[in-house]
């Protein structure tokens, strides 16, 4: 399948800087449809993998941001977590964003609906209900954990949070969010080691995430640790 055209369809789509906000979203959002149908009829998951290592970013950039969109997780999910590292700044911020397309529908197709039905809920103790349930059913869905210690994060129940982030990275190992969450967790209950070990994680995973870098610097500044950025 040709490259060419997969850049096409890329660059076909409307530049989300340009009008106002509303409408260039709107906008947007339709291209990105368009851009996801054209992908799915012409292109196989491998033949995006395949493009995912071209030396020309602009490849880079449309290949993944199209396994964000039918890339699945068993497949797509470790090579998209090495494109955090890229060295184009734009292909790490498709590759964030994918990431997190992919973790939303990690399982089966009934399974994925009813996570997006509760992550939209507003009711905080029928999400954690839904989400009970759904770990219940599908206890290797990852981002069903996930969701569930952010509601426990919003409820400051601290240690639980902590053990649904344990489990995220036990089934998704590539799941920098969970790390830093795990790491505000941590200072919340006034463990500065333990939270920089899981903010080094998350960064280890995702070094784009500035906000985890200057939290480690401070952390290291606090606790009289020299910066090591392999850690």
């Amino acid at each position: 399948m040709s490259t060419a055209l997969l850049v096409e369809y890329y660059e076909e789509l409307p530049d989300p800087r340009e009008g106002h906000p509303h409408v260039r979203e709107a906008a947007f959002r339709k291209g990105l449809a368009k851009f996801k149908q054209k992908v799915a009829s012409r292109y196989m998951e491998g033949t995006l993998h395949r493009l995912l290592e071209s030396s020309d970013p602009t490849v880079r950039r449309a290949s993944t941001l199209a396994l964000g969109e039918v890339g699945t997780m068993k497949a797509s999910n470790a090579l998209l977590a090495r494109r955090l590292h890229d060295e184009d700044r734009g292909v790490r911020q498709l590759a964030a964003e994918a990431l997190w397309s992919v973790w939303l529908r990690g399982h089966t197709d009934v399974h994925n609906r009813e996570l997006q039905r509760l992550v939209d809920l507003r009711d905080r103790k029928k999400k954690r209900a839904g989400l009970d349930a759904l770990i219940e059913e599908a206890p290797d869905f990852a981002e069903s954990y996930n969701q569930r210690a952010i509601v426990h994060f919003q409820t400051r129940e601290w240690q639980k949070a902590i053990a649904d982030c344990e489990k995220v990275l036990e089934l998704n190992p590539y799941h920098f969010a969970a790390a830093a969450g795990m790491g505000r967790c941590y200072l919340e209950l006034g463990k500065h080691r333990s939270a920089l070990k899981a903010f080094r994680k998350a960064l280890r995973i995702n070094p784009g995430m500035e906000e985890v870098k200057r939290t480690i610097r401070a952390l290291e500044s606090a606790l009289g640790e020299e910066r090591d950025d392999k850690k």
